[in-house]
This record gives structure tokens, sequence and C-alpha cells, in this order.
């Protein structure tokens, strides 16, 4: 058995950006930014996906299912897993603040914001704990050679 995450964090992601577009296009304000801001936001939007299909496809390559609660066999320390432990949940995260900074709804910054606290507290919190009671030494090596979040 694997790590005792609760929800699919994909799932619980476009739910948010529906939950988001609904609130911040028909109810709450919408704040302008500069254009460049906007650009940086479509450069994210299109740069994010690319990032999710690379992570993925290394779950593929190694034979690891995606799924936070299934049992895992081998630590992926190669590819975009080289620079970040957790390059899917930055992509999640990093989605919500593109289409904040494109579509200037603040909706989405603060999901971005709520969805990255729930991610590091208690999805890869569990993960985590889990890695490391299961691969002890070589994981605690590798939490130590990569961030956690690319930049942190």
């Amino acid at each position: 058995m694997g790590p005792d995450v609760k929800g699919n964090p994909l799932y619980i992601s476009i739910y948010l950006l529906i939950a988001s577009f609904i609130l911040g296009e028909f109810i709450f304000p919408k704040y302008p930014l500069l254009y460049v801001l906007n650009l940086l936001g479509v450069l994210i939007i299109i740069l994010t996906p690319l990032v999710f299909l690379s992570s993925k496809n290394a779950f593929k390559i190694h034979e690891e299912k995606l799924l936070p609660q299934t049992e895992t066999n081998k630590i992926i320390k190669t590819g975009i897993y080289a620079y970040s432990r957790n390059p899917i949940y930055l992509c999640f995260v990093l989605f919500h603040f593109g289409m904040f900074l494109t579509f200037e709804n603040t909706m989405y910054f603060l999901c971005s914001i709520g969805l990255f606290f729930w991610l590091n507290n208690f999805v890869i919190y569990e993960e985590e704990k889990y890695l490391k009671d299961k691969f002890g030494d070589e994981y605690e090596r590798y939490c130590v050679s990569v961030k956690k979040w690319f930049f942190f």
C-alpha cells in the first residue's frame, strides 16, 4: 500500500480551475496587470503541460503508477526529477498562477496559494514519509541533492 494521501491532486486542481473561473468571472472583480505579466502567464500556461507530460513520461519509463496512493518500487531520479522532487505538483500550482497572470482573475491566484499549501502540507508530506520509510538513506540522499519545489 502506498502513501495515505486523501484525494487525487489532478482532480482537485481541475475542480479548483472550474471554481476559480466561475467565481472569478461572475462574482469577484478583476484587477488589471501589466501586459508583460499577461504574456508571462501565457508562457507559463504553455510550458506547464509540457513539464507535466515529461514528468508523466518518466513514470511510464520507470513502470511506476502516477497516483500518489499507489505503491512505489523505485525512486525516479532522472529527467525533470533530477531538478525537482515534485514537478507534477509544481505544474499544478504554476498553471493556476499562469491563469491568474493571463486572465487577471484573483480566484486563480488564491487557489494557487491554497493548492500549494494543501500539496505541500498534506500530499507531499505523506508521500515523503512513505518514501523515507520504504527507501531510507537512498531517499534521504535524494532529498539532500534535489529541491522539493525546484527553487526551495
